[in-house]
């Protein structure tokens, strides 16, 4: 490395936000862009750690220590070749992953990791401020034809590199805009849709079709679709949301963590809210019942609609402060975090069970009744044991559900071509990346069940190559 007594010299120093009182008035992204100086001097902590565990957490297998090298020495043309060979959205990533690479890197041992995340948005930025991101077609066409189903992260890296080895690529989407998670799922303050519209629009040049509003198995048959394309990827994710069968789930004011961001979505896209009433928090005193990364994100649109309180319910005990004897390095840390939203304010309670709602008159939810719990684990089984005289009661005027997902819908060319199905609720595949339908292939979540926008990358790029093997075999 270009300094080898950097990471005794340098503290880790992270991205800063915007001051609360500010970005909860607007949908801008929260993290301002890293002055050079401070990337370059984030770059000089990557250690000559001989091993770089960093590598084997990435999914995407980035070259990490050579691009914080490049970024070091401000060869940024260098860091973003780099970058840009094994990630094909490092300005998707650089924002939205929770960077495993981060927490398997050498120095976080017995100290701070390196910023790996920001110094990678720092380099893709500089990138297309300077021009080097090109949207030229690439130099010659295979003949072959390929339709993806889905635009989220899996499928654009599925379409990317089929585009990039010659073959014409069209991209369906059922929704009325391109971009599946990314569009609907992921709050404007996390990742502005400017941003991934400035990657369609170099997807576009460079040769990739993109057609929204079309329902695979409403129409156009899967079948159809297998006539006209020598391959079709399906890339449709893990959409079947968990939902809480407990009563009083029928009253109005209750509703699904993934429809409540897509709204709040479609909202700052420009569009009118399509039901009679929105799921606006303002004014009300919101309970989000799931602590993952969907809960948080409902959390800070809680708190951008201007919601008059805000509580997030957990089954789980709260994560320790530090690594457990049972969760050493390189694995990924389970360790108590605080994101950008839950510094905007908001109550966490964990151990928490949610056992009834209540309603008013109208039929509207006005409260729930919850339980503590005491939670323990055989196995891969959870085990919950109420505590008795736990109960309590909590004003709600508007629930998320934010609970996670059984796996892909049973829907469209899930079930108009019987794709096999695997225990956990997702399409099955072989090695080669094929499901129960030749020459269908399946890649993202709607495979790996619900996981990370790094995964999904990186399950495109690999499907994607055993695509191109099938129909040039």
């Amino acid at each position: 490395m270009g300094n080898t007594t950097g990471f005794l010299e340098i503290r880790r120093s992270p991205p800063r936000a915007r001051p609360v009182h500010e970005r909860i008035l607007d949908w801008q992204e929260v993290y301002l862009p890293a002055p050079e100086a401070q990337v370059r001097e984030q770059g000089a902590r990557c250690m000559d750690c001989g091993i770089p565990f960093c590598h084997q957490e990435c999914p995407l297998g980035n070259v990490v220590p050579d691009w914080n090298d490049a970024a070091y020495h401000g060869q940024w043309r260098r860091a973003h070749d780099q970058l840009r060979a094994t990630n094909n959205f490092p300005e998707f990533t650089g924002r939205l992953c929770p960077a495993p690479c981060e927490g398997s890197c050498v120095l976080g041992i017995n100290d701070d990791p390196v910023t790996i995340k920001s110094i990678e948005l720092s380099i893709v930025e500089r990138a297309f401020d300077e021009g080097w991101i090109s949207g030229a077609p690439p130099p010659a066409r295979t003949g072959k034809a390929v339709a993806i189903v889905g635009s989220g992260p899996a499928g654009l890296a599925a379409a990317d590199q089929l585009n990039m080895a010659g073959h014409a690529v069209t991209v369906f989407e059922r929704a009325d805009r391109i971009g599946g998670l990314l569009r609907y799922g992921i709050p404007e303050f996390k990742l502005e849709k400017r941003i991934l519209d400035r990657r369609l629009a170099l997807m576009r040049q460079q040769g990739v079709s993109f057609r929204a509003g079309v329902d695979i198995g409403q129409d156009i048959t899967a079948a159809t679709l297998r006539s006209e394309f020598g391959a079709v990827v399906i890339c449709t994710g893990a959409g079947w949301a968990r939902d809480l069968k407990v009563p009083g789930r029928e009253l109005g004011g209750i509703h699904l963590a993934v429809d409540y961001l897509t709204e709040q979505n479609r909202v700052c896209e420009g569009d009118t809210p399509r039901p009679a009433e929105p799921m606006s928090a303002e004014g009300r005193h919101v309970v989000i019942i799931g602590g993952g990364d969907t809960g948080a994100d409902c959390l800070g649109t809680a708190h951008r609609q201007g919601a008059a309180s805000v509580r997030q319910f957990e089954l789980l005990p709260r994560p320790p402060g530090s690594r457990a004897p049972g969760n050493p390095w390189p694995q990924w840390p389970h360790v108590f975090r605080t994101s950008a939203a839950h510094e905007e304010g908001g109550e966490r309670l964990y151990c928490v069970s949610t056992e009834r709602f209540l309603g008013t008159a109208g039929g509207r939810v006005k409260a729930l009744e919850a339980v503590q719990v005491d939670v323990t684990r055989d196995g891969a089984r959870l085990h919950v044991h109420p505590r008795p005289g736990s109960r309590f009661e909590v004003a709600a005027g508007l629930v998320l559900l934010a609970m996670g997902f059984h796996g892909t819908e049973r829907r469209g060319p899930v079930t108009e071509l019987d794709l096999r199905v695997t225990d956990r609720g997702t399409v099955w595949r072989d090695e080669r990346w094929m499901t129960s339908a030749k020459g269908v292939f399946a890649a993202g979540d709607a495979q790996r069940g619900q996981s990370l926008i790094v995964w999904a990358i990186a399950d495109g790029r690999s499907a994607a190559g055993a695509v191109d093997a099938y129909l040039m075999s």
